[in-house]
Order: C-alpha cells, then structure tokens, then sequence
C-alpha cells in the first residue's frame, strides 16, 4: 500500500480534501453546511484538531490541519463517519428536494460495500499531503482560498462565508477557530 498519502508524520501540517460520492453538491443549503462547520467544531474542542485553513465548497471540504493529540487519520475516519450519518437525518428533517435521488445514489454505492451499510455519502479517502514546505503551504492556502472565487460563487476569497479567507484577509471572523499560517 501506498505511503504518499497517509497522515505519517503525528507533528506535521496536512493538506487534505473530501469529497462528497459522485462530487454531489450536497451543501448547498445551510443547515447542512453547519452539520459539517459544528463538526469540525467538536474535533476542535473535543479531539485537539487544529483548522489552520478551510473552505467547504458544494460538493467538498478543503482543510489544512494538524492536531494536538489522538492522531489525524482517526479524527477524519471519525469525522466521516459522524458527519455522514447527520447530513442523511438532516436531509430527512429539512425536506432537501433533492433527496430521492441523492439518497438513491449513495445508497447504491453503499450496496456495493460489505463495510457500509445504508448510505456512503463521502469517497474514500482524503488524500492527505503533508506541507512540508512554506512555498507549498501557500500554494495549497492560496488554491483552498481561491476555489470559490475559481468556482465564480464569489468574486473575491473573503466573501465566501464557508471559508476561512475572512480570519486571513478581512478583520471579520468566520465560523471556526482558525490558526493562522504566518
């Protein structure tokens, strides 16, 4: 297997990404943006995860990270799991008109799967990359930043409320505790 991406180094900072199955805008809608935004929250305050960078786009979640204990593969192996299971309820409450078909699709995916049962809303995955240097660090900080602007959801990075360009070009706040890259 592998070891160019894994989270290898416990004291190194990471680039990684999730993607929604079948690159679904599944957060379009706020009370599911927030499923993601309070849980990241809760890994935060509860499991020492440090947000560095991030930026939720519609079919996907961009962070740069590190971590304070426990270890970073099972955070997001966790993350994945908790958030999977929220978005599917918070579908169901809100009345998401999409939901049939989204439904659907990840409940066809999870068929296929002896270790998924019901729906498999994340891909496998989340392709860490390890910033091992500052002018890859701003490479990454910059393309998570510039998705919105790139995706034409805004025209500059710190309009975009689901995103952590606010903390590092405006003196407005976004919705995590972000640690600055100096």
């Amino acid at each position: 297997m592998s070891e160019k991406y894994k989270f290898n180094d416990k004291q190194g900072m990471y680039f990684v990404t999730m993607a929604t199955v079948g690159w679904v805008d599944l957060f379009t809608r706020w009370e599911l943006k927030h499923v993601i935004i309070d849980s990241l929250r809760y890994c935060q305050k509860e499991k020492g995860l440090i947000i560095h960078a991030w930026c939720l786009m519609p079919s996907h979640l961009h962070l740069i990270i590190s971590i304070r204990q426990e270890s970073l593969s099972d955070i997001m192996r966790d993350f994945k799991k908790f958030t999977s299971k929220e978005l599917i309820k918070t579908m169901e409450r809100i009345n998401e008109s999409r939901k049939d078909w989204i439904l659907e699709l990840f409940g066809e995916v999870a068929d296929g799967l002896k270790r998924v049962s019901g729906n498999k809303v994340w891909q496998d995955g989340n392709h860490p990359e390890q910033l091992i240097s500052a002018k890859f660090t701003k490479q990454k900080l910059n393309y998570l930043h510039e998705n919105p602007v790139a995706d034409e959801i805004v025209d500059e990075p710190e309009e975009y409320r689901y995103s952590s360009a606010r903390d590092y070009y405006s003196n407005k706040k976004g919705y995590l505790e972000v640690d600055v890259i100096e």
